[in-house]
């Protein structure tokens, strides 16, 4: 087991995090010697992370470049996360912006902080580099009051979108309750938009991580 100590290297880092791993997979009960260590090793990471990657202004290009320097990763070692070494090459140059398939690749494999990475998510095809605003609802948005009826309106609606937000999960291809007609997914992702903005404006309680059950979802539904 990892010794609880401050991290003052790349190496204490990354071991730091695989004992977090290894606990998380575990699942330890509340009020355990194992949740406590949890709680004490995240708050380590953390506080190194913080000092690693400043939030103020953050950068991903320099978050990459970091943990590249940390794991002596060269740039073709970035191609499984980012595409291609010509998309490499782009990114580190700042000559390409990273799709939101990219933030998610770098932050579950490499560790680099998602606050380094990305402002805020981007409820978009993650395919896409840039999506087709012109294909969102606009009259229908701007009628419910969601934004001014213009494509400027639609992009300041992402922009509210808070950081680590994965909302793809939500989305169905078909709807099979009252009809069999093809979903329109630039309404479904700007309804869902809408609802992620509202729900960060609200105060819920914590959440409970075994509260949701298959009971609970059946519930819901």
């Amino acid at each position: 087991m990892f010794n609880l100590t401050a991290i003052k290297s790349g190496d204490d880092h990354a071991n730091v995090l695989a004992e977090i791993e290894k606990l998380i997979d575990a699942d330890p009960a509340p009020n355990t010697p194992e949740a406590d260590r949890l709680e004490l090793l995240s708050l380590v990471a953390n506080a190194y992370e913080a000092k690693a990657f400043p939030t103020d202004i953050p950068d991903a290009v320099e978050a990459i470049k970091f943990r590249m320097e940390q794991q002596d990763l060269a740039p073709r070692d970035l191609v499984p996360y980012i595409g291609s070494r010509s998309k490499v090459s782009e990114v580190l140059s700042r000559k390409r912006p990273l799709t939101l398939s990219m933030v998610r690749s770098l932050h579950e494999r490499l560790h680099i902080p998602a606050k380094a990475l990305i402002h805020q998510a981007e409820l978009l095809d993650p395919e896409s580099e840039q999506p087709d605003w012109t294909r969102f609802p606009l009259r229908h948005m701007s009628s419910r009051g969601w934004i001014e009826e213009s494509i400027k309106g639609v992009q300041t609606l992402f922009a509210q979108i808070p950081v680590g937000i994965k909302a793809d999960l939500l989305c169905r291809q078909s709807l099979h309750i009252r009809s069999a007609r093809k979903m329109d997914p630039y309404a479904l992702k700007a309804w869902t938009a809408w609802i992620i903005i509202k729900a960060g404006a609200s105060n819920p309680p914590p959440f409970k991580k075994k509260s949701v059950t298959p009971e609970f979802i059946t519930k819901v539904a």
